[in-house]
């Protein structure tokens, strides 16, 4: 059921990009029903718990580098859904979010909107490549100690 109210593109730009690991942007959009709303949080949390993890347990800890990865797709995830909503035109923007007043400058892009975009793409780049490398280092890592173990 989607709301009456104006659905502003850069608030929710910007929402994806500061807020996008609680959901908030989603809660924004398509309100507190929204299952993918309630996923962000708890999947950033096991991020969270993997990165708390390494700090007690230290950097052998597996469960750790299997959880911290989570925090990091969810934040690319995330910076993504900021460019696409900052990226998306004016008159898709109302299409969906907006239907009651199509005509809205809800919609605009604006430079505000383009800092987003510039911003989450700037994180959202950095995040990946460093969750793809730190994983690829962990699994290596783990596959040489195996080797070890074998060749004993």
């Amino acid at each position: 059921m989607q709301s009456t109210s104006t659905k502003n593109k850069t608030l929710a730009a910007w929402l994806a990009f500061i807020f996008g690991q609680l959901g908030l942007h989603r809660f924004y959009l398509f309100g507190a029903r929204d299952v993918w709303a309630w996923l962000h949080p708890a999947v950033a949390s096991l991020g969270w718990w993997g990165v708390y993890r390494v700090q007690v347990y230290g950097q052998d800890d597996q469960l750790a580098w299997m959880l911290i990865p989570l925090l990091g797709f969810t934040l690319a995830g995330t910076s993504l859904t900021a460019i696409y909503y900052g990226l998306m035109s004016s008159e898709n923007w109302n299409a969906k979010h907006n239907p009651a007043t199509p005509d809205s400058v809800a919609g605009s892009t604006n430079w505000l909107t383009m800092g987003a975009i510039v911003f989450s793409l700037l994180f959202g780049a950095i995040t990946l490549m460093s969750s793809i490398a730190f994983s690829f280092q962990r699994y290596f890592e783990y596959q040489v100690e195996e080797a070890r173990k074998i060749s004993q």
